[in-house]
């Protein structure tokens, strides 16, 4: 079985019991915190490790999170290691965040600008996001700043990207100019 098939089924599971307990938001920050947590090249390296015995990949979990996350949360992370699935844990996390997403009807979209965006920029776009029916619910907007496009905005929403960027805008001018040059020239 793909990591990202094991992955999805535990990541199901979790959402499940999360959502009997009633403890679902609870959960979605602890995974957030493991997400971020994974950033760290060494707590990664160590959980990928064949060679780290369970019993000190589990006392590590425990030492990072216990008293950080909720209990669900730990009792998952320690059954993923007692039954050696530890190395697909950074995709269950992701495929976590994704089926949330899902069922709360939370959509990603990311922009990258050439400046930080002010509160009023970013609700013009979401609003355009909704108008365009790219996204039906809340509108999760990750940005990124990139100085190289000049100006304006690249928006990708659900494998859609838009690019409004002075960057492209020039390059499609300057393909056009030289399109017509290379016609004339004939």
């Amino acid at each position: 079985m793909s990591n990202t098939r094991i992955a999805s089924t535990y990541a199901k599971s979790l959402i499940d019991i999360a959502q009997e307990q009633g403890k679902l938001e609870a959960v979605v920050g602890d995974v957030r915190l493991f997400v971020d947590a994974i950033g760290n090249r060494d707590l990664l390296m160590m959980i990928k490790s064949p060679i780290i015995n369970a019993d000190k990949k589990r006392s590590v979990f425990k030492a990072i999170f216990e008293g950080k996350v909720d209990n669900v949360t730990l009792m998952f992370f320690d059954l993923i290691i007692k039954k050696s699935r530890e190395s697909a844990l950074p995709e269950m996390g992701e495929q976590f965040l994704t089926q949330y997403k899902s069922i709360k009807n939370i959509t990603t979209a990311n922009v990258t600008s050439a400046t930080t965006l002010d509160a009023e920029q970013i609700a013009k776009i979401k609003s355009q996001i909704t108008s365009l029916g790219l996204a039906t619910g809340e509108i999760e907007l990750e940005e990124k700043v990139d100085p190289e496009i000049i100006g304006g905005f690249i928006l990708e929403v659900e494998g859609k990207l838009y690019d409004a960027s002075v960057k492209n805008k020039l390059a499609n001018l300057k393909k056009g100019i030289l399109d017509n040059t290379n016609i004339k020239s004939l």
